[in-house]
C-alpha cells in the first residue's frame, strides 16, 4: 500500500490514457476496469457519486491492474478526509484558482504536522482497518493530488500553483475554461485552445504534470501531441449514449 504506482509514473511523465466514470455504479466501473485503461477517474462533481458509491466503484477496481482516481465535488477538506479513509489516494480537485487553494488542499491529504488530515486510520479501509501497522508513515507519501484549472482566474495564477510543494499536477477543464472565456459550450474555439496549449508548456515547465479530458479522439491525440500526459479520452456516459444512439439510428433507418 506505499507504493502509489501511478504517482511514480506520472513523476517520469509517462503517458497514461483514462475514461471517466459518470455512471456511478460499481458494477459498470468493473467492466471500464478491464478495459485496458491505465487509469478511471470516479467523479464526484457532475456525477451522482456519493461516499458510498465511490467506495463500492473502488472496491470494484481494486482486482484490476487500473489506477483509481477520484474527483470530490469540492475541495472540501472534510469530505477529502472520508475519501482518503475509504482508501481513495489519487485526487483531481476541481476549480483551482490560486496558490492559496493549492496550499490548503496540499494540507488537506497531509496528516500533522504537514497538513491537517483527522487521524482516524484504525477505522479506516486505506489502513487495511488498522492492519497495517505502518500506514501512518506511508500514508502522506502515497497520496498523489492534481489540481483542476478551469477558469481565467486559474490560468493567471497557474504558475504559483504548480509550485506549490506537494501537488503533483494540473488538469485543465475545457469546459469551464471556455465558459470562463466567454466561449460556453465551445472549447475549441481558438482561444481557448491557445490557452491550453500554452498552459502545458508553464505545467511542464513547473516540473508537474499535465492533463486533460477530451471526448473527441482527434482533439486528444491532439492533446498528447501538445504535451499533455495523462489525458481522458472518453468517458462510460458518453460512449454509452453514443453507442445506443447510433444503433437506434442504424434500425430505424433501415
Amino acid at each position: 500500500m506505499a507504493e502509489n504506482t501511478f504517482k511514480d509514473a506520472l513523476a517520469r511523465g509517462e503517458t497514461m490514457h483514462g475514461l471517466w466514470l459518470a455512471l456511478a455504479d460499481p458494477y459498470s466501473a468493473e467492466i471500464c476496469a478491464g478495459a485496458g485503461f491505465d487509469w478511471l477517474l470516479i467523479d464526484g462533481e457532475h456525477a451522482p457519486n456519493d461516499l458510498r458509491s465511490t467506495l463500492a466503484s473502488l472496491q470494484a477496481l481494486a482486482g484490476y491492474p487500473v489506477a483509481p482516481l477520484v474527483r470530490p465535488p469540492v475541495g472540501d477538506p472534510v469530505g477529502i478526509k472520508q475519501l482518503l479513509d475509504i482508501g481513495a489516494r489519487n485526487f483531481i480537485i476541481p476549480m483551482v484558482e490560486t496558490a492559496a487553494q493549492a496550499l490548503d488542499l496540499v494540507a488537506a491529504t497531509r496528516y500533522p504536522p504537514h497538513g491537517v488530515r483527522g487521524v482516524g486510520a484504525a477505522l479506516a479501509r486505506a489502513s487495511r482497518f488498522g492492519r497495517d501497522a505502518a500506514y501512518l508513515n506511508h500514508a502522506d507519501a502515497g497520496v498523489c493530488l492534481i489540481l483542476q484549472i478551469e477558469s481565467v482566474t486559474g490560468l493567471d495564477e497557474l504558475d504559483a500553483i504548480a509550485a506549490v510543494d506537494g501537488v503533483d499536477g494540473l488538469f485543465i477543464g475545457p469546459a469551464d475554461l471556455a465558459a470562463s472565456f466567454g466561449r460556453l459550450g465551445n472549447p475549441g474555439h481558438a482561444d481557448v485552445q491557445n490557452a491550453i496549449q500554452s498552459a502545458v508548456t508553464r505545467i511542464r515547465a513547473a516540473g508537474k504534470a499535465a492533463g486533460i479530458l477530451s471526448t473527441d479522439e482527434a482533439q486528444a491525440r491532439t492533446y498528447l501531441e501538445w504535451g499533455y500526459t495523462f489525458v481522458a479520452v472518453g468517458t462510460d456516459v458518453t460512449l454509452l449514449a453514443r453507442a445506443t444512439t447510433a444503433l437506434a439510428t442504424r434500425f430505424k433507418t433501415d
